[in-house]
């Protein structure tokens, strides 16, 4: 009888092992039981003939987008907000559920507005409920990171796929530590913002406005190439960004001071970019959305109570769970006591195969982050198991530059047991405290 040129083995280690010792090429197959209760619904949607076709056109729909910038202005302007309007990150929520950081972005935005002159007077305002709205970024074209809350006087990139003239938006990034979208509502927050409402914006604007249109997809590419992974770390892309904004920037005719001011502001802070990436990573997952039969994954995003997805052949129903803290590493005194729940909108970028699932491009980023360079290797390889496709524009080098795991399926998920995997910060579970560290994070298994 023949030696076998190949054996496949399911879960059992100890044969492969003695397989492989005489000779013979061993196929490990790491094979676990689907989550539990998924089986029927497995066979069904398994079963189904359109979700193969359906998969295929999601996938070939979301590499086929490029995001440009090509404006930034308020979102009054942009988005239709009026006073008293305020988008926040994640799935639907009441004020009676928010957690303690969107409560503090939320009172912050309040005093921004001029609803209040005190933090703490916006708690009666939200509570009461007939002069404000909360909404989600999602339902407005936008995404908004950690909070993610949104007001109309507050100016947003403008990304758009210039061959459909679809668009997505989402704020200026303001930094790290105490700040707005962690929860924290101090006065030097809002005097922040207002700087950003009345200098960093408009000479934005203005330096977009006089360039050609910056194509995010493709410093996307070469960031991924440098070092970033796009969520967690962001210092090779912002200073591309700067590359291409500053000439125009320096030429605007603005006060030369404001000028040093917002070129040092852009350049001091690494995360920057996170919030053109963040909407690129939208523009081409909405690309996707409303195929019958897909399973993959549109958006995922926590509003630091709940976790909530979407998925392409399910139109705009949310699918939630309880939001996750996660485990990483703290600054300063704080620990697990003082960290909410997983909160923002960022998600997106590991739902477009960046972030988290692009960790071996960043192997720097478990210093930020907790975990070891193989881990950041493994994570990368672990997440194909439960993507539909690779991205060739945005490869991984140590790799040998295969295209980072796109296209989450649900289907892959509960058969393989294997989240996501999302690189995120902390926020401070009590409203005001701003961040209190960053860490690793998957959505619940519910």
């Amino acid at each position: 009888m023949n030696a076998p040129d190949r054996v496949v083995t399911v879960g059992a280690e100890r044969l492969a092992d003695a397989v492989e010792a005489q000779a013979v090429d061993v196929e490990r197959v790491s094979w676990r039981p689907p989550m539990p209760g998924t089986e029927a619904d497995l066979v069904a949607v398994a079963a189904d003939p359109r979700r193969r076709e359906a998969n295929a056109r999601a996938v070939e729909a979301v590499l086929g987008v490029t995001a440009h910038l090509v404006d930034v202005a308020p979102a009054a302007e942009l988005l239709g907000l009026e006073p008293g309007q305020f988008l926040h990150a994640g799935p639907p929520i009441g004020w009676d559920r928010a957690s303690g950081p969107l409560r503090g972005a939320l009172m912050g935005g309040a005093v921004l507005e001029g609803l209040v002159d005190d933090p703490d007077d916006a708690v009666r305002l939200f509570e009461d409920g007939s002069t404000v709205s909360l909404e989600p970024c999602h339902h407005r074209d936008a995404v908004g990171p950690m909070a993610g809350v949104v007001t109309p006087s507050m100016w947003m990139f403008v990304l758009e796929d210039r061959a459909t003239g679809r668009r997505t938006h989402c704020t200026l990034n303001e930094g790290l530590g105490k700040v707005l979208r962690y929860g924290a509502y101090g006065p030097e927050v809002v005097a922040r913002l207002r700087w950003m409402g009345d200098v960093l914006g408009p000479l934005l604007r203005a330096a977009v406005r006089g360039s050609d249109p910056v194509d995010v997809t493709g410093i996307l590419t070469q960031m991924l190439q440098m070092g970033d992974e796009a969520h967690n770390r962001n210092r090779a892309g912002t200073l591309m960004l700067l590359r291409d904004l500053g000439p125009a920037m320096v030429s605007s005719g603005f006060d030369a001071t404001d000028v040093a001011e917002a070129l040092r502001f852009v350049g001091g802070n690494d995360h920057f970019f996170l919030n053109l990436a963040m909407p690129a990573c939208k523009l081409a997952l909405d690309a996707a959305r409303g195929i019958d039969g897909s399973t993959m994954v549109v958006a995922m995003a926590r509003n630091g109570t709940d976790f909530g997805i979407q998925v392409a052949g399910t139109g705009d129903e949310w699918f939630t769970g309880p939001a996750q803290v996660a485990d990483g590493l703290y600054l300063g005194d704080y620990g697990p006591d003082d960290a909410n729940p997983d909160i923002g909108d960022s998600a997106i970028t590991e739902t477009a195969g960046i972030g988290g699932f692009a960790m071996a491009t960043a192997p720097a980023i478990v210093r930020f982050v907790g975990g070891s360079v193989p881990d950041a290797l493994a994570t990368t390889r672990r997440m194909r198991e439960i993507t539909l496709a690779e991205n060739p524009r945005w490869s991984v080098p140590i790799l040998d530059f295969a295209g980072v795991p796109t296209g989450i399926d649900v289907t892959r998920v509960c058969r393989t047991g294997i989240l996501p995997q999302i690189n995120t910060g902390m926020a401070g579970r009590v409203a005001g405290t701003g961040q209190v560290g960053a860490g690793l994070v998957t959505p619940p298994a519910d």
